[in-house]
């Protein structure tokens, strides 16, 4: 690790380092020979970089060095080849210069040079070049080239394998993710007899995390243990590890170690040339073994390790600061060591390492912890950054609530601290959560930058579940705006948002198909610019969108694509079916269904009940049966749905008796009732005007306790109405509106309300009161209340008991006969 450390100090010392702080702006004052723009420190005639050179070759590698660093290329080449004239001269010492300066840089292509014109002229290489060029081409990417001049070049007396060169091939290969140069470079190990230092361990530890392997993660953490004393480096490199591969309470451990060695302060951190903090010192080599097959160790049988520390126990108080992780004696003494200012990089280590476990306590959703963590951080003197702030918040919203993230914000704000958009974006993901969808496009709007599409994604989400297609166009052309890239989630609700134009309300027309069809080209014109192929919930959203607007054509070239694409399954030919049935297409439905048959898909209760809904249009009662039997060969017995449909069809026979013993049927078998059954024969019933058959309906709906909705409400009481039964009507209306708040007993202090509020409210406000109510899906609960608000101002009066309305007692009085 020496090498490394000191590779800006002792390779090139205070002229080149400065000269390079100039280069990148990191001082604005270093003076430059304004004729060359090289320091003068470059041109001494007898030493270069600081390190003495033969006058020979010395000024020949000063002006190569130069002509790189101004981008001289050409003159550059031209230089080498003149340093290779005087070959009884060279040797690879006078080439050591030039390549510490392109490993620095790195500049891989002149190395090969070098290299080319060193075999040319027969030179020698010596351990230093060797090392130097294969660093140079590490970092610059040539990995095959390095692993080639590690293989080929000849094992001599100044010539051998180091750790160091291994350590790099290593390293380059782990960063670019190559598996083939990583298992090729612990092979070749394996096969020098190679041992391991301080810097091996951190880059298998590297491999282990980029391979998700805990396992071995944790072997190398009892290793390292074994052999070396833990510092602030390796310690930060453990708990990174231990919270990428989700083991929290590993990386609590290795954070504990971490803030003890702080609080030792044993340790000077360093930053090198590459804006890298570590810790110089002497780094004993241990033997190499590459075959990782470890075994994850049991927590007491780590060596060197203590046991994991016990966690305290506290409120989720935010203002409580008794909470410790740690022992609260150490604390007190340790925050004065780290709040030196002489310590930043210490402090930057410890603010890491914190934020790191934080965030790792957002999947398990463990906010307590993150709380405890958050509170150490001041306990310790550190103050917590925005990606601390973020970890928490995010942890917060999803566990305990938006309430909790927005007080911790507030805090962020008062401090004067910007969140990070992914801090916003997780707010607003608790506002969707909570449809407050003003509030989430707020936060939103804040946002800086957004490279995830999930926070649009949950918006557009909302926006179709509240019907709200205005605010999804808003929303996707902020998407646009902001250049997020749109994943399939992003088309997959636009295809459901507005792929219809006036569904559920109205049926489709010429120009709302015209609309839809543009929309849908739109849709899928961005989704190929994108390079995006449609998915399985895509092609169901679309095909519903188009069966919705009566688009048959469109639906079964959707449909053969769908075929073409992937195995459809039977969900999308249900949803094809279902349309079909809705547009009358009863041949075409039983065409497609035997389709289905035929393709090997195997129908299930819904295909079964739509079918049985197109023997309605076929008007063939013995099919529908053999379906029903079809039903219970495959396993599903009939449920509310199937009776529904039987029932549709029996009463497009004109047979009320059989409509009346499926519903006796359906009671009976005690299956989960709704009001779409009943409210099928009470329709039929209010065309024909029989009002005998609507009072035994509503007989037994009253007996199931189905709460009836506006349907059954306008059925019953236009029948009444038609046939003269004003009165009745009035106290039907009455009953059932009380009906649909629930069967059970209402409080009072709910009748108060809905009394002074709504039904007998005077206020010019009080009928938009009660339509506000639609905005929070309380449909049924608004229409009852304008309802009884209407009863109240014709005159009736308001009973909340329904057991003594005489149309109530008539209803069980009732004895049809069948």
């Amino acid at each position: 690790m020496c090498d490394r450390v000191s590779i800006s100090s002792k390779i090139f010392g205070p002229s080149i380092r400065k000269c390079y702080a100039n280069r990148f702006g990191r001082n604005k004052d270093s003076r430059l020979n304004s004729r060359k723009g090289i320091p003068k420190e470059w041109r001494s005639p007898t030493r270069l970089y600081g390190y003495p050179v033969n006058p020979v070759t010395g000024s020949v590698q000063k002006q190569i060095v130069n002509a790189l660093y101004l981008g001289e290329r050409g003159k550059a080449s031209s230089l080498l080849s003149q340093i290779g004239c005087k070959k009884h001269m060279l040797s690879a010492n006078h080439f050591v210069q030039i390549l510490k300066y392109c490993a620095l840089t790195p500049d891989p292509l002149f190395v090969m040079e070098i290299w080319k014109t060193m075999e040319e002229k027969g030179i020698d290489m010596n351990n230093k070049c060797h090392a130097l060029m294969i660093q140079a081409l590490c970092k610059g990417g040539y990995l095959d080239e390095a692993f080639n001049l590690m293989y080929n070049c000849a094992e001599t007396q100044y010539l051998y394998p180091t750790l160091q060169k291994y350590n790099t091939l290593l390293g380059a290969s782990i960063r670019k993710q190559s598996a083939s140069h990583t298992s090729k470079c612990l092979d070749m190990m394996d096969h020098d007899m190679m041992w391991k230092d301080e810097v091996t361990y951190i880059e298998l530890l590297q491999l282990a995390v980029m391979q998700k392997n805990l396992s071995a993660v944790h072997s190398i953490w009892k290793e390292y243990a074994k052999y070396y004393n833990f510092n602030l480096i390796s310690l930060r490199k453990f708990v990174l590890s231990f919270t990428r591969l989700g083991d929290l309470e590993t990386a609590l451990e290795a954070l504990r170690h971490l803030v003890t060695v702080a609080f030792q302060g044993r340790f000077t951190v360093k930053i090198t040339a590459e804006e890298k903090m570590v810790i110089p010192r002497f780094d004993i080599p241990i033997p190499f073994f590459s075959n990782f097959e470890w075994s994850r160790p049991k927590k007491d049988s780590i060596t060197a390790v203590p046991s994991i520390y016990e966690m305290g126990t506290g409120e989720n108080n935010m203002d409580n600061q008794k909470v410790s992780v740690f022992d609260f004696n150490e604390v007190r003494s340790v925050g004065m060591v780290v709040g030196n200012a002489k310590n930043i990089p210490v402090m930057r280590i410890l603010r890491l390492s914190f934020t790191d476990v934080i965030h790792a306590c957002v999947r398990p959703k463990n906010h307590e912890l993150a709380e405890q963590l958050f509170f150490q951080m001041q306990n310790l003197g550190i103050e917590p950054s925005r990606g601390a702030y973020d970890g928490l918040i995010r942890v917060l919203v999803k566990q305990r609530g938006l309430q909790d993230g927005m007080e911790v914000l507030k805090l962020m704000q008062q401090k004067n601290i910007k969140p990070l958009d992914s801090t916003l974006a997780a707010i607003s993901v608790g506002c969707i959560k909570y449809l407050e969808l003003d509030l989430a496009e707020a936060f939103l709007d804040q946002m800086s930058k957004c490279t995830s599409a999930r926070p649009y994604n949950k918006l557009l989400e909302a926006c179709d579940t509240l019907d709200q297609p205005e605010r999804g166009v808003r929303v996707f052309g902020k998407m646009k705006q902001l250049k997020v890239a749109p994943n399939i989630r992003t088309y997959e609700f636009l295809f459901s948002l507005f792929g219809n134009v006036n569904a559920p309300y109205e049926n489709g027309n010429i120009l709302s198909q015209a609309e839809a069809a543009k929309r849908i080209k739109l849709i899928e014109d961005d989704m190929m610019r994108n390079g995006i192929q449609h998915s399985y919930l895509s092609m169901r959203n679309l095909l519903k969108a188009l069966g919705s607007e009566g688009m048959i054509s469109g639906l079964f070239d959707y449909l053969r694509r769908a075929e073409n694409q992937f195995t459809p399954g039977t969900p999308i030919y249900n949803i094809v079916l279902h349309s079909l049935i809705e547009a009358n297409e009863g041949q075409m439905a039983i065409h497609v269904f035997k389709t289905l048959m035929a393709g090997g898909y195997c129908p299930n209760d819904v295909t079964f009940t739509i079918m049985i809904d197109c023997c309605a249009i076929t008007g063939s009662y013995k099919s529908a049966l053999g379906l029903t039997a079809s039903m219970f060969r495959h396993g599903y017995p009939p449920q509310v749905q199937t009776y529904t449909a039987l029932v549709k069809l029996v009463l497009a026979l004109g047979d009320f008796d059989q409509a009346l013993v499926l519903l006796n049927q359906a009671c009976i078998e005690g299956i989960h009732l709704d009001a779409l059954l009943f409210n099928t024969i009470l329709r039929e019933a209010s065309w024909k005007d029989r009002i005998d058959i609507i009072e035994f309906v509503m007989d037994r709906m009253h007996k199931e306790k189905v709460t009836p909705d506006p349907e059954t409400c306008g059925y019953v009481f236009s029948a009444y109405v038609d046939g003269g039964f004003y009165n009745t009507a009035m106290e039907a209306l009455q009953v059932m509106s009380i009906h649909m708040f629930s069967y059970e007993e209402i409080d009072e202090e709910k009748k108060m309300v809905f009394e002074k509020e709504f039904i007998y409210a005077e206020d010019s406000e009080a009928e938009f009161r009660t339509l506000d109510l639609f905005k929070d899906s309380e449909e049924n609960l608004s229409v009852a209340l304008l309802n009884l608000r209407w009863c109240a101002m014709m005159g009736s009066s308001i009973s909340w008991s329904t057991n003594e309305s005489q149309w109530f007692k008539r209803l069980s009085a009732t004895n049809y006969s069948r």
